[in-house]
């Protein structure tokens, strides 16, 4: 049936191409009466024959690219183009391009943002924090220059540029500056017929429900009985269980089922099966009952639909798509559009309702698109705008209960637009008034919450899952609300102030609901036995803190809506007070001569409750033009106080036995995010009430609460928990009289708060911006008021290559430094006072830490001061100095005298004088006393132990003497250097790191072995393309391969680094049996991972836990040359023969071999004699080296036989050499550093005396050992090695000049040529002549000596490494300081003539290869050309400014679902691709098993290490092969000098280039592993990632 409705498709495509392709709609349109119905008739004959295309089972990916272009050209051809034509009256192209030309833009912008694009917020400007502008508008406003927010958007929203209700000033950007518009006239008519049929068109078929039935007038001509099996998202199921769901029902393989779900879940329904009814009917029936998906909760939703109506709902969207791209070209089709969309004769009748009312019936691709279009017609014009706003708050209520019980995200839900309308001013006041906006939102919210107890109050600890589910969803009502009330108004009219109390009575109803909830009852006996629910509740009241200071604010600006508003929270709060005192009995307290009336209430008993807020509002309300008339104050003081009882009650221990939930309640209580709303406001209401009580009835009444009334009026022991709530009772009391820093209690400016904030929290320690951001407390508008006394109080100190900036207390402000800051934890408390006694002690200054002075407080609060002289107050000091004084003293503790101490000072409004200084006195005196009596005694020990040490040593004195001995030689060993350099004879001792024993070096002794780690690497090579082929060479095993030779570009190869900590070779063998015995014994448990892989031979050092995966054995050191054979004999073999003259030719025209070098030298012979030089062991360990760089190499099983193991180890011997050059270089370039970079790298000894001979020979046959093996060339070696190094060294000039371009620039960095040396130039000159023909052309000898030069000196320095740690020779002086004599020093130490052109006078080579026809043909062919000295390889360039890369990244689609935004868009630092990761779209297999894109790249693109940067997450992902992996701080920070991972704080991010040097270095040592193996060992939650999904 497939092939039958394609070939259809061919059939139209056929028949139209006769006519013009876009030709004009069919004449009866045009004079059609009933144009509608023509339409109707047209689209139902082409749309099911177009669309009703089957799934494309089984067909390749191009197939059905393919398949979907011809689809939209058909759709193009025979249904877009008619209406254009209708529309436009003429050709379209030209028609559209002429209403481009004439259109008048509407000056908003409107760009509707893409997932992950940045968005711009100015923190002056904006009137909210949600008023952005897209990075084009930004980037041409006033605003860049300002402090502003930048943030990746989820989507959804659009740019406000042009909106000038959004921003205070600079409200245009260039592009946007409004324009005086003139409509034009013409069109319109038609514009309104057509786009009133085809948006009616769209809107029937989305809301359509029957699945079997189309829409009057679009049944098809003939009618096929071929259905859909559609599968539509939802936000329940995860991706495996629908993966696996699909496989049982439609019988698909897993690559499909993946495509399904993906499809599924960004489209938000796909079509599973084709075919008759029968055939999708078995299939849904599967879906809906598996196990899998319906056991937790509903079943997937499938339904079976007739194929030509899902067609109509396919044209659908692209008509809708179709309106949206016709009405960017001109605002006067917008505004017909929106007419058309807006009009409507009865109540929810037009079709822009019908859409909103069927949202969450509709799937996600249906409602992004009618989203999106509606953003881009009614949103963008104010007057529509204003009739929509009024639709969407009519039908809020509906659309919110549509919400909460669909499970589809807030940013695909009708619900997400509120964002865009409440929070303009305007609109928002103008939907107060009209639809009663507020209170609707509150009273929809309350509404959804119905789960109450017997009071009314909310009820959270019963919650069903289904519960707490609409619980998550309601609280966007909240923002809602937030939204509404975000700017305050300036005017007030009397429906504006009408409608807000209306709102406002909504709200306490709310409030109440709140008040008293989740109360508790302390524990006594036993534990409780389930922890009560309490998260809820706090979410909650964390949601509301912004609105209930948005609401104060709003009270603040009308003094008539204040005065209403305040009597209406004291209606409310004696409402809630009507249950409290009954059945309470009524007490009077006396003391001191005064007597106050209360009731009984027990906080240790009876149940209490940290949920007050209609009392913490009243409390924001209190401002000096008002006093609580009519209201008992004992009353107001009542809930607070007994919340506050409860915390230091809880402080005491007396509620262990009530778990962590209650404890959490407490933290909250005093956290920054809830304390604004709670602890603060409770304590403003004692101070309210205070000021209007006798403060002795009021002292009288906390001690009361407190429980410790009878302890100070009759005489009582002391028990432990009751001096913390003594110590907790004066701390509240000296809040009560000394927290002044709130507008209204203190007579203080807004920000003196904020900065007394600030520098208590950098009294505890120097904190870095973030810091200090989250210990503040934040506005409706996320703004802190940080930005604008920061410098004036602390100073700040720039971060280095690692850490963040700090800010510091500047000296000046530590003065105002007070120990009882109410904001201060207890811990917080104690590290602050240590710290400032600290600074006190090094500044000589006195250690106390008396309390600055308070500023003077309101007169409505001046009664405060009285508490201090009461009556009471008096009494309860002198019961704690009388305690202090009396000889059993167990009753008190110095902190409760350092709090009545300071309850005196404040009294006497000098906080400095002291007046109990006699206790102090005889304090200070006892303290000395004590410490005298230890000190004598400490004295005393000591000189008994002094006594008894000399005694033994007597005793045993013979034993003594040698011992000393020992110590001395042993120390003045180790004093001098351990290599004696002296004659043939050199010692080595060296100690093992498990069992602590020293040995010596020696060939036939233990072996002794260093820790390594071996890995494949690209990092040398610059050629991308190359790598991808993945050493082509290396891997082939075929016969006509071998490894021998590996291309110049060094594409790849085998690096080996070393920790350097040395063990036996048995203890190292018994320490990684151990390692894998426990690995095996972990399998039979629940095997968890870990940071090495034990079956791929890793394991960590045993003393610094690097990663490693062989050893090396440590060699002796070399003696002079083994001349068992003659000079001559070797010189003989070396001679060069035609076929040595081959080799080399092909060595130099750049080509790796591609035929095994089958050479002369027969040296089996030669290897069986040198294998007696060494121990067994040692021979072992050489095999253990060789076998690890064979498996790695090659990615093969060990096989000893392979003639390719050698030249693998000398292979990784020549990159590693290389590669750590290359970094010095890159380092820095001073010379002496090359020397003391191989301590970890000794491996290299080991190749000397075995595989001498072979290696003679290799370096020979192969350029990239010329970088290991000419190094043999050394005044003492024999003329064999000479030779060779000669040899090699004019084979490698050669190269150097065939391929030298003279332009080059960086030769002249290089040069300490001077004039004196010319025979250099003049010798190459009669050379440069001869072969013009194949040498470049030469603009003078003296560049091209120059060329050589630099060309060269990479390759002589490596040989001087190898050759230095071959032999051991020390480096002459000459050789470590950069300057003009390096390179002759270079040349003497490898025995070179500093003239290198003399060396081809010896061979006469020189000419003869630049003049071998095989160099010349590759020349003239050309190909890729490796140029000396090779350029070195880097990290990419990234962007200074960070939101330049998320722009990059917001715009990168994925490769594979077509077009689709990736989510997770990540860049590879090595080679700059863009990938999309973490994403099942993109998995490819590696090795027989699927991983994420990261991954797989990292295996083509680094030899399985990779190196990236997440761009929305801000973050540096380092992964190793499969299983390995870890985050790394990005080189991006902001101006703190701070990274922001996750992008979660917004300010502007600029590129440390120090901080992305590191990085580069890490790669360029090939350290990366090692991070990921420290960061895993460190944090095991690392290890647990799966980071091959990445």
């Amino acid at each position: 049936s497939t092939s039958v409705e394609r070939g259809g498709v061919e059939e139209i495509g056929n028949n139209t191409s006769s006519s013009s392709p876009l030709g004009p709609p069919p004449q009866r349109w045009l004079v059609a009466s009933n144009l509608e119905q023509e339409v109707y008739r047209h689209l139902a004959m082409y749309v099911p024959r177009i669309l009703c295309v089957g799934p494309n089972g089984g067909v390749s990916s191009r197939e059905e690219q393919r398949e979907e272009q011809r689809e939209e050209l058909a759709c193009q051809l025979l249904l877009s183009a008619p209406l254009e034509w209708l529309l436009l009256g003429e050709e379209p192209a030209a028609g559209l391009a002429q209403l481009q030309e004439n259109n008048q833009p509407s000056p908003l912008c409107g760009h509707v943002f893409k997932v992950g694009e940045p968005t711009y917020s100015c923190r002056e400007c904006a009137a909210d924090p949600t008023c952005v502008l897209c990075m084009q508008c930004f980037l041409s406003s006033i605003h860049k220059d300002h402090r502003y927010r930048m943030t990746t958007s989820g989507g959804g929203g659009f740019c406000d540029c042009g909106d000038a209700e959004a921003w205070k000033k600079g409200p245009y950007c260039q592009k946007h500056i409004p324009t005086d518009s003139n409509r034009d006239t013409d069109l319109v008519a038609r514009g309104y017929s057509i786009f009133s049929i085809i948006l009616k068109y769209a809107v029937d078929l989305l809301t359509w429900e029957q699945e079997d039935q189309l829409p009057a007038g679009l049944e098809p001509p003939e009618r096929g009985d071929m259905y859909y099996c559609m599968l539509f998202n939802d936000e329940v199921h995860t991706y495996e269980q629908v993966i696996y769901t699909l496989q049982k029902a439609v019988n698909c393989s897993q690559k499909e089922a993946v495509s399904f779900a993906t499809t599924v879940d960004r489209d938000g329904r796909k079509s599973v099966r084709y075919g008759d009814f029968q055939f999708c009917e078995q299939a849904k029936s599967v879906i809906v009952v598996s196990r899998n998906t319906s056991r937790q909760s509903k079943p997937l939703r499938v339904h079976v639909m007739h194929s030509s109506v899902v067609a109509h709902q396919c044209f659908a969207l692209k008509a809708l798509s179709w309106l949206g791209q016709i009405i960017q070209y001109s605002d006067g089709l917008r505004r017909i559009l929106c007419q058309v969309g807006l009009q409507g004769k009865g109540e929810n009748s037009s079709l822009v309702d019908r859409l909103m009312l069927n949202d969450s019936k509709m799937w996600k691709g249906a409602r992004n698109i009618y989203h999106q279009l509606l953003m881009n017609s009614l949103l963008m014009d104010l007057k529509y705008k204003k009739i929509f706003a009024i639709q969407f708050a009519k039908s809020y209520e509906r659309l919110q209960s549509d919400y909460v019980k669909d499970d589809h995200d807030c940013e695909f839900s009708i619900t997400d637009l509120s964002v865009q309308i409440f929070t303009v001013p305007s609109l928002a006041r103008m939907l107060m008034v009209e639809e009663n906006l507020m209170t609707t939102i509150i009273r929809t919210f309350v509404d959804h919450l119905r789960h109450r107890d017997l009071q009314g109050r909310f009820q959270f600890d019963r919650y069903t899952a289904q519960q707490a589910f609409k619980f998550g969803r309601v609280q966007s009502l909240i923002g809602d609300l937030k939204y509404v009330l975000i700017s305050c108004p300036t005017e007030w009219s009397d429906e504006l102030r009408l409608k807000f109390l209306e709102g406002l009575d909504a709200f306490l109803e709310l409030l109440k609901c709140m008040q008293g909830m989740d109360p508790v009852v302390r524990q006594v006996g036993q534990h409780i036995e389930m922890e009560p629910e309490w998260e809820a509740a706090f979410t909650l009241q964390m949601k509301l803190t912004h609105i209930i200071s948005m609401i104060q604010e709003w009270c603040s600006t009308d003094e008539r809506v204040l005065i209403e508003a305040y009597r209406k929270c004291l209606t409310a709060l004696s409402h809630c007070h009507s249950g409290l005192s009954d059945g309470e009995q009524p007490i009077t307290l006396s003391l001191s001569g005064h007597s106050v009336d209360t009731f009984r209430y027990q906080v240790s008993q009876d149940k209490v409750s940290i949920h007050l807020p209609v009392c913490r509002l009243l409390a924001g309300k209190h401002f000096p033009a008002l006093h609580f008339q009519s209201f008992h104050p004992p009353l107001l003081i009542e809930l607070p106080l007994r919340c506050l009882v409860l915390c230091a009650q809880v402080h005491a221990g007396m509620w262990r036995r009530n778990g962590f939930s209650l404890i959490n309640q407490i933290y909250y209580y005093h956290n920054v995010k809830c304390r604004v709303e709670m602890f603060d406001k409770d304590i403003i209401m004692l101070q309210a009430g205070a000021s209007m009580m006798d403060p002795n009835h009021f002292l009288m009444i906390v001690m009361s609460r407190f429980e410790l009334f009878h302890i100070f009026s009759c005489a009582d022991d002391l028990v432990q928990q009751n001096n913390t709530l003594i110590e907790e009772m004066l701390h509240l009391i000296i809040m009560v009289v000394g927290e002044r820093y709130i507008a209204g209690v203190g007579q203080v400016e807004p920000f003196d708060e904020i900065r007394r904030e600030i520098i208590h929290q950098l009294s505890v320690r120097p904190m870095a911006h973030s810091e200090l951001v989250k210990a503040l407390p934040e506005n409706g508008n996320k703004e802190t008021g940080l930005e604008r006394v920061i410098d004036n109080v602390a100073s700040f100190k720039k971060p280095g290559v690692t850490g963040r900036g700090l800010y510091e207390l500047r000296p000046e402000w530590n003065k105002h430094f007070n120990l009882y800051f109410h904001h201060y934890s207890r811990a917080d408390q104690s590290k602050a006072e240590e710290a400032q006694r600290k600074l006190r002690r090094q500044n000589g200054e006195d250690t106390a830490l008396p309390p600055p002075l308070p500023p003077p407080l309101c007169p409505l609060f001046a009664s405060l001061v009285n508490l201090l002289q009461s009556d009471v107050l008096l009494a309860v000091e002198g019961a704690v100095l009388q305690w202090a004084v009396e000889p059993s003293g167990g009753g008190w503790t110095e902190s409760m005298l350092q709090r009545v101490r300071l309850t005196r000072p404040v009294s006497l409004s000098n906080w400095n004088s002291v007046p109990n200084n006699t206790v102090r006195d005889k304090d200070k005196a006892e303290r000395k006393r004590k410490a005298e009596m230890a000190r004598l005694r400490r004295e005393k020990i000591m000189a008994q132990m002094s006594e008894m040490q000399k005694h033994f040593i007597n005793e045993n004195k013979e034993l003594f003497q040698q011992s000393l001995e020992e110590l001395e030689a042993s120390t003045s060993a180790a004093a001098e250097d351990r290599y004696t350099l002296g004659g043939a004879q050199r010692h080595q001792l060296v100690t093992c790191i498990l069992c602590q024993e020293e040995q010596e070096l020696r060939g036939h002794g233990r072996a002794m072995v260093l820790a390594a780690f071996v890995q494949r690497s690209t990092v040398l090579s610059k050629n991308q393309r190359r790598i991808n082929g993945l050493m082509e060479v290396f891997m082939c095993v075929s016969e006509h391969h071998d490894p021998l030779f590996m291309h110049p570009d060094l594409s790849q190869g085998i690096h080996t680094t070393s920790c350097g900590h040395i063990m036996h070779a048995t203890c190292w063998q018994r320490y990684f049996e151990a390692v894998q015995f426990k690995e095996q014994r972990r399998q039979q448990r629940l095997r968890g991972h870990t940071s090495y892989d034990v079956e791929n031979g890793e394991f960590l050092c045993p003393l610094c836990e690097c990663l490693s995966n062989t050893v090396i054995p440590l060699l002796p050191h070399a003696r002079s040359p083994d001349c068992r054979y003659t000079h001559s004999c070797v010189s003989n073999r070396f001679d060069l023969t035609d076929t040595d003259h081959r080799f080399i030719i092909k060595l130099i025209v750049l080509r790796p071999m591609e035929t095994c070098v089958k050479t002369h030298l027969d040296y089996s012979d030669v290897t069986v004699s040198l294998r007696n030089a060494f121990s067994s062991s040692i021979s072992a360990m050489i095999t253990t080296f060789s076998m690890s760089t064979y498996k790695v190499g090659l990615k093969l099983n060990p096989n000893e036989q392979d003639h390719r193991v050698q030249v693998l180890s000398w292979s990784t011997c020549a990159y590693t050499i290389q590669s750590i050059g290359n970094t010095h270089r890159f380092n820095n370039p001073h010379p002496s550093l090359y020397f003391n970079a191989l301590n970890d790298n000794r491996f290299v000894k080991f190749l000397n005396p075995v595989y001498i001979v072979c290696l003679q020979v290799y370096s020979v046959l192969s350029y990239s050992s010329v970088h290991c093996l000419d190094q043999s060339g050394r005044s003492v070696v024999d003329s064999a090695h000479l030779h060779i190094l000669h040899l090699v060294t004019v084979a490698h000039l050669v190269q150097i000049l065939l391929t030298s371009t003279t332009g080059n620039s960086h030769i002249h960095t290089h040069t300490h040529t001077h004039k004196q040396s010319s025979p250099a130039p003049v010798s190459l000159l009669p050379v440069c002549l001869t072969y013009t023909s194949v040498l470049p052309e030469v603009s003078s000898g003296w560049q091209l000596w120059r060329c050589v030069k630099v060309g060269v000196l990479p390759f002589l320095r490596s040989a001087a490494l190898f050759f230095h740690y071959l032999n051991s020779t020390a480096p002459p002086d000459d050789l470590l300081v950069a300057g003009p004599g390096q390179w002759e020093a270079l040349c003497s130490y490898l025995s070179l003539p500093s003239n290198l052109l003399r060396l081809h006078h010896s061979h006469h080579t020189l000419l003869e290869w630049c003049s071998h026809p095989g160099v010349r043909q590759t020349l003239q062919v050309g190909g890729v050309v490796v140029r000396f000295p090779r350029e070195s390889n880097r990290l990419i360039d990234l962007p200074e400014d960070y939101s330049t890369l998320i722009n990059q990244a917001s715009s990168f689609t994925c490769p594979r679902s077509g077009g689709d935004k990736s989510r997770a868009p990540t860049l590879c630092l090595i080679c700059g691709s863009m990938l999309c990761s973490q994403s099942y779209c993109c998995q490819t297999e590696v090795d027989g098993e699927d991983v994420g894109a990261c991954t797989a790249h990292a295996f083509t693109c680094g030899a399985g290490l990779g190196l990236f940067l997440r761009v929305r997450e801000s973050q540096v992902l380092f992964v190793a092969g499969k299983t390995k992996g870890c985050f790394y701080p990005p080189p991006y920070l902001d101006d703190y000098g701070e990274t922001d991972q996750g992008l979660k704080r917004g300010n502007p991010l600029h590129l440390c280039s120090e901080r992305y040097r590191k990085i580069e270095r890490l790669w360029r040592q090939h350290a990366i592993a090692e991070v990921i193996g420290h960061a895993q060992e460190a944090n095991q939650t690392l290890v647990a990632i799966d980071w091959q999904h990445l």
